[in-house]
């Protein structure tokens, strides 16, 4: 039976943190340990164990192997996964979160993509952990997952590049490539959110959600290494069954609120940085329209959409970065389609493309823009070439409008 799993990371989240907590709500131990044999074979085992945490019972999934961690190229992390004997669905899941994390770790050490080398991500605790969840979302029936906002932490973290301050710049390459939200809690100390658990929210998830929706089918809590005062070092996650408001035509419906000002003596030059800074702070959308004001003045309506609790950074965001005097807003309802990112090969290259879908069938496929513009960037072909490639790759995928997913 499938399910919805939804995330809480607001303590930081790791891949054996998500691991131990998908493991704790009832995912198989052996399918999980066929799957990362299957990519590691003879060189890394998972085990499990019953631990506590600030009172709170947790499992902690614990990877052994020997010797020291190796170093990986994204090529060779690829290859493996793509001529291991898994399932469709944990091949697919694994490739976009580490594919997720080559384009971090490149944007982050300016280097192109093939080129990147994994570090603590290629080592064998983080292909474990990668693998191992996806094949527990697999056993448990997951179909969607959804998070709430995630704690990163606060300081600076060694790592084979010297040390680095929190987040580091993986975390922040692929929390700019997603959807997630960063909880607001100066109290997080240390490096709660490595890069492996934040790109398997951002790959996995289809989204934010304040908690889970519908009855609570299981719980469970996966544990961090390190125990720490005041607050559970864990990461949870807790299975239910789709809400009723989901199933028909209402799927994916939310409130958000629609923030806007009307502005007639703004250098016209200033607006796309307005939009960089409202989007840059949280704004699901920002755009701009003219407008005729009183008097036969020209004016521009800028407006921006948000969810309820990112209101005030919005408003904010416009009072000081725009002349206006006020600021108006209203909720609005929308409807959205569910989200699932999947890798496709265009000319060569790995580029991701964005599928919506409803009910279980594909009702959109979208190439990503930005990965198709820096494909495009280091091939020297026109973009639209790019994009026309990566279409024609996920048709040949079987994604298209009406394919069932």
């Amino acid at each position: 039976m499938s399910a919805h799993a939804w995330i809480d990371a607001s303590a930081g989240v790791a891949g054996d943190m998500l691991l131990g907590a998908l493991l704790g709500a009832g995912a198989d131990l052996g399918a999980v340990r066929v799957a990362v044999a299957a990519v590691l074979p003879g060189e890394a085992a998972i085990d499990t164990e019953d631990v506590v945490r600030a009172g709170l019972a947790a499992t902690r999934a614990v990877v052994t192997h020997q010797g020291p961690s190796p170093e990986r190229s994204w090529a060779d992390l690829r290859a493996r996964i793509v001529s291991a004997d898994l399932a469709a669905a944990v091949r697919e899941d694994a490739l976009a979160v580490f594919g997720l994390l080559a384009r971090a770790e490149a944007q982050a050490h300016g280097v192109g993509v093939e080129e990147v080398h994994f570090h603590e991500v290629g080592g064998w605790d983080s292909v474990a952990d990668v693998v191992g969840v996806c094949a527990a979302l697999a056993d448990l029936g997951v179909e969607r997952v959804t998070c709430g906002p995630v704690g990163l932490g606060s300081g600076t973290v060694l790592t084979r590049h010297g040390r680095m301050p929190v987040p580091v710049p993986a975390v922040l390459g692929v929390l700019a490539r997603s959807s997630l939200q960063v909880a607001d809690d100066d109290l997080l100390v240390g490096e709660c959110a490595t890069p492996t658990g934040v790109a398997l929210l951002a790959a996995l998830g289809s989204g934010h959600a304040a908690g889970p929706a519908g009855r609570v089918r299981a719980v469970g809590a996966g544990a961090g290494a390190r125990e720490v005062p005041d607050r559970a070092n864990v990461t949870r996650v807790v299975l239910h069954d789709p809400a009723p408001a989901q199933a028909g035509p209402d799927v994916g419906e939310e409130t958000l609120v629609e923030v806007a000002a009307t502005v007639d003596d703004l250098d016209p030059r200033v607006w796309p940085a307005v939009l960089e800074e409202l989007l840059g702070q949280g704004a699901l959308d920002a755009w701009t329209a003219p407008v005729l004001m009183k008097k036969g003045r020209p004016g521009t309506v800028v407006t921006a959409l948000a969810r309820p609790e990112g209101r005030a950074t919005v408003v904010q965001v416009l009072m000081a970065h725009t002349t206006t005097l006020g600021v108006r807003w209203h909720e609005v309802r929308r409807s959205v389609l569910e989200r699932t990112w999947r890798e496709v090969t265009a000319l060569g290259e790995q580029v991701r493309v964005k599928i919506g879908s409803r009910d279980g069938l594909v009702l959109s496929v979208t190439p990503e823009l930005e990965d198709c513009r820096e494909v495009a960037l280091r091939l020297g072909v026109p973009l639209r070439v790019v994009l026309r490639a990566a279409e024609g790759a996920a048709q040949a995928e079987g994604w298209e409008s009406g394919a069932a997913i």
